[in-house]
């Protein structure tokens, strides 16, 4: 089971976030509108983390992975982690928005 505990964890994030959209902040509504926001830096973000696994800097426990490998070994968890984390900040900030508004 430990090999599931990233992908849980960052199925738990999005759960504990999705009553958020309920609030009227409409992020899953229009996804268009989130890849502009959140996909530069996981690009970014991702390319770094790839150069840092290339040179040895940085690593992952394998015992917390599924084993999936993106190209250039990057775990497919890692490539989710920059798009579900961002998104779901993406939604608490709309939210606080929105009520700050009100």
């Amino acid at each position: 089971m430990d090999h599931l505990q990233y992908l849980l964890l960052l199925a738990a994030c999005l759960v504990v976030t999705l009553p958020l959209e309920l609030t009227g902040s409409r992020v899953y509504r229009q996804p268009a509108r989130a890849a502009r926001a959140i996909l530069p830096s996981a690009v970014v973000f991702g390319a770094w983390d790839v150069l840092a696994i290339a040179g040895g800097v940085w690593s992952y426990n394998p015992r917390y992975l599924t084993g999936i490998t993106l190209p250039f070994g990057l775990p497919l968890e890692e490539a989710l982690f920059f798009l579900v984390i961002p998104l779901c900040g993406l939604l608490t900030f709309e939210t606080v928005e929105r009520m700050l508004e009100r």
